[in-house]
């Protein structure tokens, strides 16, 4: 499983449940399946949480960043598997050695880099990277677990 796709918006939605205000990924440059993913955030001054983050000084809170980074392991999560309009949920379970190096303003790409570093039936271990403009906003290794949706 190493082939490398891309793709755009129309795809991330059937990927993810998520939807405005808390869908954070805008599309997939890059992804190779069972292994990595290079996704893109679009940062809008028109995000409703940067209307108070912080008012006259606009960044984007990092644990925004920590759970764009986390959508796009559930993209890779999600396709590698073959689950995309199955209703499988990707949950977020644990975050360790989150570091936040540098603020995310208005305006930027945020660049979100995620690789598996772990799998397990269904837990899955992952080390991911924020970063604009080639500098690290933001690292972390976090844990996610796919399972049925409550009901």
């Amino acid at each position: 499983m190493s082939e490398e796709a891309s793709f755009d918006i129309v795809k991330v939605l059937k990927a993810l449940p998520h939807r405005y205000p808390l869908l954070l990924v805008d599309k997939v440059r890059s992804i190779t399946l069972g292994e990595r993913i290079h996704a893109v955030k679009a940062v809008s001054f028109n995000e409703e949480y940067f209307q108070g983050h912080f008012p006259g000084r606009p960044i984007m809170p990092g644990v925004l960043q920590i759970e764009a980074m986390a959508q796009a392991a559930a993209i890779l999560g999600i396709e590698t598997l073959e689950l995309a309009g199955t209703g499988k949920l990707v949950y977020f379970m644990g975050i360790e050695g989150a570091k936040f190096r540098a603020p995310v303003e208005p305006g930027c790409l945020l660049d979100l880099h995620v690789e598996f570093t772990q799998k397990r039936s269904r837990i899955y271990k992952f080390k991911g990277t924020a970063s604009v403009e080639g500098k690290t906003t933001c690292d972390a290794e976090f844990t996610a677990m796919i399972a049925d949706p409550p009901g």
